[in-house]
């Protein structure tokens, strides 16, 4: 499908529109965050709920959902006091490769990046650039494997820096820092801005962003985000990250 830049623009952002909405929120991950009305509580628990966002929606949803109960309804509390027995429920957590080993590494950097770094917003917005984030990602990774732990848990914080797309992350990183005004995305960060932000890019958004010609490298990788973002950058210089909403809903909701 070609479109004129005019015409794609008008046609992704009646797509923003119609998805970028409340009841977006029912279907996503990004309804386990909007549980917490604390900004610690949102960004933590979001970040975990992030972290395990791979393969079939519900299952996320469900597993995040254990997760809060895990963190006893209290994510940043726990993360900050917990005791080796605290750690010890979160014996026999899975979702998919993530297991309690890798859970119990997460409490344990979090609590290190909270007490020694001032919290995940800090190290992201130290390492910011002008126009991306995605060094500050490979930073944040280094941080929170600065203390001892097992390197089985190092693949589940992506590093593009490593040429990956980072798509976990980077929807984190939306979640956290793009203000919208129908209330999906949280706008916590305010250090940061959208314009920074990169697509999280995974098969549906890659497959999209192919057919409505955004982007024409073949893997979803870092670099196919650099051409990507470059395309949604030249749509709305200021927000690019919208048109998330379009390309997921597109590829997810429209089979487009």
């Amino acid at each position: 499908m070609k479109l004129k830049k005019s015409e794609l623009k008008d046609f992704l952002d009646a797509k923003v529109a119609l998805y970028n909405h409340p009841k977006f929120i029912e279907s996503d991950p990004i309804q386990i965050p909007h549980k917490f009305n604390k900004k610690e509580d949102i960004e933590i628990i979001g970040f975990l709920t992030a972290t395990i966002a791979w393969g079939n929606r519900k299952s996320i949803i469900t597993n995040a959902n254990k997760m809060v109960d895990l963190l006893e309804n209290s994510p940043y509390d726990f993360i900050m006091n917990h005791t080796s027995s605290d750690l010890k429920k979160l014996d026999g957590f899975v979702h998919r490769t993530f297991n309690d080993i890798d859970f119990k590494q997460f409490v344990k950097s979090l609590n290190h990046i909270y007490q020694k770094y001032n919290g995940l917003e800090a190290v992201i917005s130290k390492y910011a650039q002008e126009d991306s984030l995605q060094f500050a990602i490979h930073k944040l990774k280094e941080i929170f494997f600065e203390i001892e732990h097992p390197k089985r848990s190092e693949k589940h914080v992506s590093d593009p820096l490593k040429n990956s797309a980072a798509k976990r992350i980077n929807m984190f990183l939306r979640w956290m820092v793009r203000k919208d005004n129908n209330g999906v995305d949280f706008g916590l960060w305010k250090s940061l801005s959208p314009s920074q932000l990169s697509c999280p890019l995974d098969v549906h958004s890659g497959n999209m962003a192919r057919k409505l010609g955004l982007l024409k490298r073949k893997q979803n990788d870092a670099k196919a985000l650099s051409e990507l973002d470059k395309n949604l950058r030249k749509l709305d210089p200021l927000d690019p990250v919208k048109y998330d909403f379009a390309l997921f809903g597109l590829g997810v909701f429209e089979d487009f």
